[in-house]
């Protein structure tokens, strides 16, 4: 399963772009910062993670001001031409 929800703040936004099949696209950079339990000991997390949003969900936070904090549910992949891992934002919601 791939199923991802991350509690994060919005650090960038691109401009809101289409993709050839005329779809509203937005790449965003998300910004986490927790305290969590590993191994036993409490450790703090930070993460920056490269984001993005499709359809009317790439509309919707277009509008969300940076550093507005959300908790956003996904997946993870690799894009074709890529390296790294973006995630994929199916929802987001008011944290």
């Amino acid at each position: 399963m791939n199923h991802v929800e991350l509690t994060a703040c919005i650090a960038e936004a691109k401009a809101l772009r289409y993709t050839p099949a005329g779809i509203p696209m937005l790449d965003l950079v998300l910004e986490h910062e927790s305290m969590l339990e590993h191994a036993g000991q409490t450790r703090q997390v930070k993460a920056v993670v490269k984001a993005n949003a499709l359809g009317a969900m790439a509309e919707r936070l277009q509008q969300q001001p940076l550093g507005s904090r959300w908790r956003f549910a996904g997946f993870l992949a690799t894009p074709r031409m890529g390296k790294n891992v973006v995630f994929h934002i199916q929802e987001f919601q008011q944290d």
